[in-house]
C-alpha cells in the first residue's frame, strides 16, 4: 500500500507523489503517517517534513499551515514549503540576518509585522537545518 501526498502553498504546488510514509511537524509534535491512517485534520508547525519512498528519504522545510489525512491521501496546505534541493543557503542566511536585525531595531513596530519577522526567522532556521542535514 502507498500514500498520495500533495503539498501546496499559496504560490505553487511544491510536492505531489505516491510515497510510503511521511512525518509531519504539528503544533503538538511530529506525527508519522502510514497508509490507512485514521482521518485527521491538524495544524502544522514550522519544521522539517520527512518523506519516505522506497529507500529514499526526502526532506522539506515547511512553515505553518494544515494537514488533512484521509486514509491513503495526505494533503498539506502550508504557508511556506520548499524541497531541500531548492534551498539557496546564502539567500536564506541573508534574509534571516536582515529579519533578525529588524527585530532588534524594532521599537514601535506593528504587532503583525513583528510576528511576520519572527515567522521569517523561524522558517529560515528550518530551511538551514534541512539544507545542512547532510554535512
Amino acid at each position: 500500500m502507498s500514500l498520495s501526498l500533495e503539498i501546496v502553498t499559496p504560490e505553487a504546488k511544491v510536492y505531489s507523489d505516491t510515497i510510503d510514509s511521511v512525518v509531519i511537524p504539528t503544533v503538538e509534535g511530529e506525527i508519522g503517517v502510514l497508509p490507512g491512517h485514521i482521518p485527521l485534520l491538524t495544524q502544522i508547525e514550522h519544521g522539517e517534513l520527512r518523506v519516505t519512498k522506497g529507500n529514499t528519504i526526502q526532506w522539506l522545510a515547511i512553515g505553518g499551515g494544515f494537514a488533512q489525512i484521509d486514509g491513503d491521501r495526505v494533503r498539506v496546505l502550508a504557508e511556506q514549503a520548499i524541497t531541500e534541493e531548492k534551498i539557496d543557503e546564502t539567500a536564506v542566511e541573508a534574509a534571516m540576518k536582515r529579519a533578525v536585525q529588524q527585530l532588534h531595531e524594532a521599537k514601535d513596530m506593528d504587532p503583525q509585522q513583528y510576528e511576520h519577522l519572527q515567522s521569517l526567522v523561524r522558517y529560515s532556521g528550518v530551511q538551514l537545518a534541512v539544507k545542512r542535514r547532510r554535512r
